[in-house]
């Protein structure tokens, strides 16, 4: 089980602190890590704990997509928000609350789960961008690639790409879930680089910060240049999850492809903000971690 953080401490000002809640993510998967961060923005004074911590126990808890640790929670007791924000995993227990992440312009690949129900988009809590940006993000998500496929991808394309972007931008920071050892050793000759775990980085906040963004076919970077109205530009996409996803977003956006360094659209992304303008007005929702985040207080302060 991962967490994002340990409890908050008591609010200024002498004010009684709010309900304990724990929230989980697996902090393999982008997807998750992305998702736990934006929902819990909008949690005010609810204080967020960790198992390491003393009784009492939580109130209720948040927990993105590890089925295990849901099931864990539940037999203590402890009543859940479940909000798969990535491909459909598990089958979960019929005592939770079971959220979904999906764009209302994306709809889903088949029936959802019991009771599920879908999120909207879940958007950082910041849409700005900073006017002075520069240099590269990548988010890159190897979670349920097979190993040969992400050592073929990191050895040849990516590196491909980050030296690109070194040349064209002046920077790049890559922001991978899983498979670490193997990005930095593919990218071990290109000495400006940064290599970042998603969870203990901050990929909305670079993104603030970046000229560029190549990700993953990931809702989680997807709707992450959807809130901002951003140029995106998707990596090849690595296993059957993400080349599911990507095919499905393209028969709605024509997002460009990452996969010839010398394009230099890639490198220009001030010259379209995206495809996002043809989105319909009444299916582009970004309040999807506001409406999670008070179902959550909503379990905290009323418990079934």
């Amino acid at each position: 089980m991962a967490l994002l953080n340990r409890a908050g401490a008591p609010p200024a000002g002498g004010a009684a602190p709010g309900p304990r809640v724990l929230l989980s993510a697996r902090e393999d998967q982008l997807d998750s890590t992305l998702a736990l961060g934006r929902v819990a923005a909008h949690l005010g004074d609810l204080r967020r704990t960790d198992r390491s911590e003393p009784e009492p126990p939580p109130v209720a808890a948040l927990v993105c997509d590890d089925v295990t640790a849901t099931e864990r929670l539940l037999t203590l007791g402890v009543p859940v928000v479940h909000l798969q924000s990535g491909p459909a995993g598990e089958a979960l227990p019929g005592r939770v609350l079971v959220r979904v992440h999906r764009p209302g312009w994306l709809p889903l690949p088949g029936p959802p789960a019991r009771g599920a129900r879908p999120t909207g988009v879940l958007a950082p809590r910041r849409t700005g961008r900073s006017p002075n940006r520069s240099g590269t993000l990548v988010l890159l998500s190897l979670w349920g690639v097979p190993p040969a496929e992400a050592e073929a991808f990191a050895s040849e394309a990516l590196r491909e790409l980050v030296a690109a972007a070194l040349r064209r931008t002046g920077s790049c920071t890559v922001v991978a879930d899983t498979g670490l050892a193997l990005v930095r050793s593919a990218l071990a000759e290109h000495r400006g680089v940064r290599v970042l775990r998603a969870a203990g980085a901050d990929p909305d906040a670079l993104h603030a910060d970046a000229a560029v963004l190549l990700a993953s076919p990931v809702l989680g970077a997807i709707a992450l240049a959807q809130a901002r109205r951003a140029p995106l530009a998707l990596l090849p996409p690595l296993g059957p999850h993400q080349r599911a996803l990507a095919a499905q977003v393209r028969e709605i956006l024509p997002l460009p492809s990452a996969d010839d360094p010398d394009d230099p659209g890639l490198w220009s992304p001030e010259a379209a903000a995206g495809p996002w303008h043809l989105l319909d007005p009444g299916l582009d929702d970004l309040r999807g971690a506001q409406r999670v985040a008070r179902t959550l207080r909503q379990l905290a302060l009323a418990p079934l």
